[in-house]
């Protein structure tokens, strides 16, 4: 058993990890998890000498966590973004569409913000293409 182990870890730090960060409320208690979590696995493959790429899916009541007038971790995220450019930040559009329509204006997102179809379309192929997927 030991020597498995030793293979598969040898095995997994010769590629690039992938780590999808789901938020799907708007609590900013969990928002902050999910910064949390994606510093400390930036930080711990950094470490290690090793690189990570991670994604956070913003969608429902979360896509306010990418809100520019409503994200309750606002001043966290701007200095956030700047020290973390392994992490990306993707903002359903079905969210912002459904959001849209009942405030009668697009909400705005903050620029670090990219625009996908569907959030959770978009966790369903990352998880084909072999990133973990993980909701804190």
């Amino acid at each position: 058993m030991m020597f498995l182990f030793s293979v598969t870890a040898v095995h997994a730090g010769e590629g690039r990890h992938q780590l999808a960060l789901q938020i799907s409320d708007k609590d900013p208690q969990k928002m902050n998890t999910v910064l949390n979590v994606a510093a400390n696995v930036s930080r711990h493959y950094s470490e290690l000498g090793e690189e990570v790429e991670i994604k956070i899916v913003a969608f429902n009541a979360g896509l306010h966590m990418l809100r520019s007038d409503t994200s309750p971790v606002a001043k966290r995220m701007q200095s956030f973004a700047k020290s973390m450019p392994n992490v990306a930040f993707h903002a359903c559009g079905n969210t912002l569409a459904a959001m849209t329509k009942k405030e009668g204006a697009k909400p705005p997102l903050m620029e670090v913000a990219e625009l996908v179809p569907a959030g959770v379309v978009t966790l369903m192929e990352l998880n084909e293409q072999g990133w973990t997927i993980v909701r804190p």
